[in-house]
């Protein structure tokens, strides 16, 4: 009698246990106290991932068969015409004439011609006006030397590239471009230098070992500068400008545009700021 009376309570106790949630989840709000299910649980709001331009590429290959643009000084942006002989047969404009050259025509007056010849690729005695190309997309090109900027990329980008394409065929001279930007050579950082200075970003030229605490850390989304006590050189929108042919099979030397490098160790990397 004992054991069928232990057995019902028991029994009931169980019942109770599994059916009482059950039983309370059919009334108001249709789920047990204490389940979680009154409030939902806030989701995590996805991560925005930073999108970096690649600084190293498996392969040297920097051909492009693409529409290419201009930029004219009135601002307007036209096909580009490539003369017969590629971009080494036109003649350069030096830099230090093109001051001179805006302030006459912003009179109204003609161009002013330069008292010396305007030299060949060959000899040239400092930076020189290049065409100012562009391409489609986000990414920079290698054209007949030169770098084409990327339609889509910021102004800044765009003028960095620009004032790179000024430096090309001119030969390395150590310290060059450091007691001026300008210079008939430049060294490493001196070309880092003179890009950055070109797009407003850099007031006076720093060293290599300089550059290893200039702007900001890390990779940037743009340009990404590789320094150490004895190199530096940059990427931009990924294309390469530096004096070293390392990992260049052209093995050209001075200021150039070259194909990224399988790998870039024992350099600091930096970045301008927002770039």
């Amino acid at each position: 009698m004992r054991l069928r009376l232990l057995g019902a309570v028991l029994s009931c106790s169980t019942i109770g246990l599994i059916c009482a949630p059950s039983a309370l989840a059919g009334g108001p709000g249709g789920s047990a106290p204490g389940s979680g299910a009154e409030t939902p649980t806030p989701t995590k709001a996805p991560t925005r991932k930073l999108h970096l331009f690649p600084v190293t590429a498996r392969t040297p290959n920097l051909g492009y068969a693409g529409p290419i643009y201009e930029r004219t000084a009135a601002g307007t942006i036209v096909p580009f015409q490539t003369p017969a002989g590629g971009l080494a047969a036109m003649t350069p404009l030096p830099v230090a004439s093109t001051a001179s050259t805006a302030a006459n025509m912003a009179t109204g007056g003609a161009t002013a011609p330069t008292t010396a010849p305007t030299p060949t690729l060959g000899q040239l005695p400092g930076p020189v006006v290049r065409p100012e190309l562009m391409v489609p997309g986000t990414t920079a090109r290698y054209v007949d030397g030169l770098a084409a900027a990327p339609m889509s990329a910021p102004p800044v980008v765009q003028e960095i590239i620009w004032a790179g394409n000024e430096l090309i065929g001119l030969p390395y001279i150590y310290g060059g471009g450091h007691g001026s930007f300008t210079s008939p050579g430049y060294d490493c950082s001196g070309t880092v230098s003179f890009a950055l200075h070109g797009a407003g970003l850099l007031a006076t030229p720093e060293d290599s070992s300089e550059f290893e605490t200039w702007g900001s850390h890390g990779l940037g989304r743009w340009v990404t500068i590789f320094s150490n006590p004895g190199h530096a050189y940059m990427t931009v929108a990924g294309l390469r400008l530096d004096t070293s042919s390392a990992d260049d099979p052209s093995n050209q030397q001075g200021p150039r545009w070259r194909p990224l490098r399988p790998a870039n160790p024992g350099f600091v990397t930096r970045h301008p700021l927002g770039l």
